[in-house]
């Protein structure tokens, strides 16, 4: 019984010898902050040690002052990871100060508590002092202590580790949050719908269902704001709030992102609406690759948040995103150049789409400008990529800038055409112009201007209003139909490369020359009822000419 008696006295005194030795170290930011958090824990409860960790306090007020850090950083779920606070005596925060020794346990989530080094020691800031009692008032309001106080004896019995008054006030809390949600979504939908009007002046109901969209996430993140007010009120243990809190995080960055999401598909559609008013057609092709580009930013934000909840430092995935996307832009130049080449031709906007281009060997019309190319379908339809690169530094001849499309063409009549029909010839081209619905009937030219090898030739240089490719074919056609009837209701014949042998006599033979008619009134004739018949054809010519 003896030797029971002094086995049992023996560990008691090594187990008290062993706390003990655990002595008050303020020699560093991790030694100061282990100080304050041992000395604290229910097995190894010293205030009066703990409160070293503050200095030029009397020791009550210092032991009050511990306590609240330690229920502060208890009920905002923050837990303190021992192995990457820093060791060194003479640490010093560059990124944050550079000018004096200072640590910042949670820069992010707690800026306001902090050590810094006075002397040869650590203690608590002298910002962390004076503001311990406001944060604390603010982690657990004037509310938590009339909650205390009224709780009945029954109340704190436990199921599962929990207080039954916990359980109860956390039920009251969620009912009160869904009935806080339904409400701030009505209230942030009408206040989005009036700004929404405002700027648009439009009601347009696909804005209304954008709207909708956003004001949902928009009043979660005010609930989760509200739980993240009131939660370390219900005094659950650090692991419990360290996984509430967490989880309260990770749900507000993906409502943030969803938000963001969504305001970068309604200022697209804003500037879609934008850019149905302009004719320039360029813009209407930014408009997806600027909602790829900014919906890409909005992910990448949205998942580099989301990683640095779990500790993961985005400073040093940042760096190494430079300097890997600085390789590969090595290694794919060509790439990077038509991105700038990109860039360029939104910014110069050389052609538009639709546009009827000539660029080095390729011509065609523009139908879509990309990241990397722009396609050009040519008149045969094939289709062709350009570089963007490439197509930055060549000569562009836009054809679609163009103010009217210029027609020029020779018409060949056969030598022995009577003077007579050659004015009748050009007097009527002339009419047939000027009625044409698609040409400008105040610039133009039809003139007897040479003599071919074969033919008399008469210029025709016309304008044409349509830029459009297909349109001047058409305008085309029908000119030339008219100018055809026009020769053979005259009697004219176009001409071809020939050669003509002359036989002063031939017996019993007669010359192939063609015999013109050159009567005024049958000439006359002839081009009032071509113009008549072309009137009849395309009725818009009298419009035009009213018009004009």
């Amino acid at each position: 019984m003896r030797k029971l008696f002094w086995l049992l006295f023996l560990v008691s005194f090594i187990t008290n010898a062993q706390k003990d030795s655990i002595h008050v170290d303020l020699s560093s930011p991790h030694a100061t902050l282990y100080t304050h958090l041992y000395f604290l824990q229910s097995d190894s409860y010293q205030p009066k040690k703990a409160a070293k960790t503050i200095l030029g306090l009397p020791e009550k007020e210092a032991v009050k002052k511990v306590i609240r850090i330690k229920k502060i950083l208890d009920g905002k779920g923050l837990f303190v990871d021992f192995e990457i606070v820093p060791k060194d005596p003479n640490f010093k925060d560059t990124i944050r100060y550079s000018s004096y020794q200072k640590y910042t346990p949670f820069p992010q989530k707690m800026p306001q508590i902090s050590v810094e080094k006075v002397g040869d020691n650590w203690y608590y800031s002298s910002e962390t002092v004076a503001k311990i009692d406001v944060l604390y008032s603010a982690v657990f309001p004037w509310y938590v202590q009339k909650i205390q106080n009224i709780i009945p004896e029954f109340g704190h019995k436990k199921i599962l580790g929990i207080e039954y008054w916990q359980l109860f006030t956390a039920f009251i809390f969620i009912l009160i949050s869904v009935l806080l949600f339904y409400f701030f979504k009505r209230i942030t939908f009408y206040l989005l719908n009036i700004i929404q009007q405002r700027i648009t002046k439009t009601t347009d109901i696909t804005f209304k269902k954008s709207l909708k969209k956003i004001a949902r996430p928009i009043s979660l993140l005010l609930v989760i704001g509200f739980i993240d007010k009131v939660f370390p009120s219900l005094q659950f243990s650090l692991e419990t709030n360290t996984w509430v809190f967490l989880f309260m995080d990770i749900a507000a960055v993906v409502f943030w992102t969803y938000v963001f999401l969504n305001i970068v598909h309604i200022l697209m559609k804003f500037y879609s609406v934008f850019t149905e008013k302009t004719h320039n057609r360029l813009d209407d092709q930014l408009s997806p690759i600027l909602h790829n580009f900014f919906t890409g930013l909005v992910i990448i934000g949205g998942v580099l948040k989301l990683i640095s909840l779990f500790g993961v430092d985005t400073t040093t995935i940042l760096a190494g995103a430079t300097i890997g996307g600085l390789a590969v832009a090595l290694a794919s130049q060509d790439t990077v150049k038509n991105l700038i080449g990109t860039i360029m031709i939104f910014l110069d906007k050389p052609f538009h789409i639709e546009d009827w281009i000539e660029a080095g060997d390729f011509a065609g019309t523009v139908e879509k400008v990309g990241f990397r190319s722009t396609t050009v379908r040519a008149a045969d339809t094939s289709v062709y990529q350009i570089p963007n690169s490439r197509l930055s530094e060549i000569v562009i001849n836009n054809k679609g800038l163009r103010l009217f499309r210029r027609y020029n063409t020779n018409l060949g009549l056969r030598y022995d055409t009577p003077p007579e029909l050659i004015e009748a010839f050009v007097k009527g081209v002339r009419e047939i112009i000027i009625e044409h619905p698609e040409t400008r009937s105040d610039s133009y030219n039809v003139e007897f201007t040479g003599f071919g090898d074969s033919a008399l030739l008469v210029m025709v240089n016309v304008y044409f209003k349509s830029l459009a490719w297909g349109v001047e074919q058409s305008s085309k056609h029908r000119l030339h139909i008219a100018i055809v009837k026009l020769a053979k209701e005259l009697g004219v014949d176009f001409a071809f490369p020939s050669t003509t042998v002359t036989i002063e006599n031939f017996p019993e033979k007669k010359g192939m020359n063609p015999k013109y008619d050159i009567n005024k009134e049958r000439i006359s004739a002839s081009i009032t009822k071509v113009l008549e018949e072309f009137k009849n054809e395309h009725p818009n010519s009298e419009m035009k000419r009213n018009d004009t």
